[in-house]
């Protein structure tokens, strides 16, 4: 089986098949927080692109975990499903309360990763959609779906390792998709890397604010 030294040794790896992509203009990689983002640091430096993140809060799964309603913070903007886009500006319910509360928590984490800097404009973008490993697809589906709202010219999937059953939803979704491995038996991210470890909000919060160009 083959196995990745660490998060940033595959991103290293992954930024080797995307050269032509180098100091590209209006490109910008974008990290899945928060075991992306190491694979996504990596990527940047290497191409010396911007750097940016997107944060996912999952809040209802009405149709079940693989199709969930979720909220997304894409380089300091937020996206949310259409679903929740008449909720009320008022609390009414314990719903309404616990997505409120969901939003809140979202936000936090933001200003945790990001610090102050302001949001990237990301319309007619093209941008380099990096994780550290695509298992079920449903948040790197959810993080596409994010982007397509912010109008972006192209979105390019950038992963050392995916499951195989994922790879026709991924490759419609996406306008190109750059993949090391594909393996028929994903089993969990863990298990591609000899190191494994996600980064603390301290960890990602520096990789962000080093990581530019």
């Amino acid at each position: 089986m083959r196995r990745f030294a660490s998060l940033a040794a595959a991103g290293r790896e992954l930024a080797a098949q995307l050269q032509e992509y180098g100091g590209a203009a209006e490109t910008v990689v974008v990290a899945i927080a928060t075991g992306g983002v190491p694979v996504g640091a990596a990527v940047a430096q290497q191409l010396q692109l911007p750097f940016e993140l997107l944060m996912i809060r999952r809040l209802l799964v009405p149709e079940g975990a693989a199709k969930p309603i979720c909220a997304v913070n894409v380089a300091g903007t937020l996206v949310v499903d259409d679903e929740l886009s008449a909720r009320p500006a008022t609390a009414l319910t314990g719903m309404d309360h616990a997505i409120g509360d969901a939003l809140a928590e979202l936000a936090q984490r933001e200003r945790a990763f990001r610090a102050e800097r302001a949001a990237t404009d990301l319309e007619r973008k093209n941008v380099i959609l990096v994780d550290n490993g695509i298992h079920t697809g449903s948040t790197m589906l959810t993080s596409i779906g994010a982007l397509r709202k912010l109008k972006t010219r192209s979105i390019v999937v950038a992963v050392p390792v995916a499951d195989q059953n994922t790879r026709a939803a991924i490759e419609a979704a996406a306008d190109r998709v750059v993949c090391l491995v594909w393996p028929e038996k994903f089993g969990h991210a863990g298990m591609w890397y000899h190191e494994f470890v996600r980064p603390t909000e301290q960890e990602i919060q520096k990789l962000f604010t080093t990581t530019q160009t």
